[in-house]
């Protein structure tokens, strides 16, 4: 029996539902829907996430479907307002896709939120994942849970320790965190903040025009160092951000190494290469008919360092070399 799939990039979960015959299914062609609160001029040719889309194209051809030929993928996006994802996951839905892969958590709680309104949902199973959660049921998750999962908390340690060493004596840092963006990662920042001794503070930014007295309140605050949690706001700004940050004379640290090309002191996280690799080709098995609690939960192995040294030098920082000998890249 067929299965639409729920894909959640960091987090994936699978949703299950019957949906139609071997032979229906066999006369059309493959559907596969992705949603997210990004831009889409990123995601165009020429954007700068359009080597990101070309790795999803590619784990489709992986698992046995080439983009064109047997599978087509509908983009949409939200273009950094949430309270369009409803309208965009709803039309999907109406569109009868065979795998709908949303990027982030405000698009997996708004695709959960419509699933009332379609009769033909039969069963809802979610697996929430935790750092206790054991190896055994990454391999086999059970209900209809399952795609690429990445432990926040780990990554929070690493941000914290990472900007430690590159900025000494640091005590206290502020969390630039866009607030349409659900609280996961900032929950996960406090707990490392905790554990590690830093004082953490938290300003909420709603559009660009906040960025300057985010920055300025950290400043005041005696921060010595600011963590950018990821979203849309955060990505599309990264230039005016890394000004910012470098005017205040404030390290920044971030997940991805788009925003250190852009001016951020460092960034650390998964490849986003790598990550929507291994979703298209989790989706390509759902599309082969394999049921999502069977499909082993896949971890990013894949992890980058990135250092900006120009923007060290302007913020009269010297990166040890203990650090720059175990960066993945070094921007000068």
């Amino acid at each position: 029996m067929e299965r639409r799939l729920f894909l959640l990039i960091f987090v994936v979960v699978a949703i299950a539902i019957p949906f139609d015959t071997e032979a229906q299914r066999a006369e059309r062609h493959r559907l596969v829907g992705v949603v997210s609160s990004g831009y889409s001029a990123y995601w165009a040719k020429g954007g700068s996430l359009a080597h990101v889309r070309s790795a999803f194209e590619d784990g489709l051809q992986d698992a046995g479907y080439a983009v064109g030929p047997d599978v087509a993928i509908d983009f949409r996006f939200a273009e950094g307002d949430p309270a369009k994802l409803s309208v965009l996951t709803a039309d999907l839905m109406t569109r009868s896709a065979d795998v709908l892969v949303v990027a982030g958590p405000a698009a997996l709680r708004v695709a959960q939120g419509r699933l009332p309104a379609y009769r033909s949902w039969r069963t809802i199973s979610k697996v929430t994942l935790s750092r206790r959660g054991s190896r055994r049921a990454w391999a086999r998750p059970g209900g209809n849970v399952t795609g690429a999962f990445l432990d926040q908390a780990e990554i929070s340690s690493k941000w914290l320790e990472l900007v430690r060493e590159g900025v000494p004596g640091l005590a206290r840092i502020t969390a630039i965190r866009d607030a349409a963006t659900p609280a996961d990662q900032w929950r996960a920042l406090q707990l490392s903040a905790s554990v590690l001794r830093i004082q953490v503070q938290m300003i909420e930014v709603r559009g660009l025009p906040d960025f300057e007295g985010a920055f300025a309140a950290a400043a005041r605050n005696g921060a010595q160092a600011v963590v950018l949690l990821s979203s849309p706001l955060i990505s599309r700004h990264g230039r005016a951000l890394a000004d910012l940050a470098t005017a205040k004379k404030l390290p920044t640290i971030s997940l991805f190494k788009e925003n250190a090309a852009e001016g951020c002191l460092m960034s650390y996280g998964p490849s986003l290469v790598e990550i929507w690799r291994i979703t298209g080709r989790i989706a390509g098995r759902v599309l082969k008919g394999s049921r999502a609690s069977e499909i082993p939960i896949e971890r990013p192995t894949r992890f980058e360092l990135v250092i900006n040294l120009k923007t060290a030098k302007a913020l009269g920082l010297t990166i040890p070399p203990s650090l720059l000998l175990r960066a993945d890249q070094v921007l000068e």
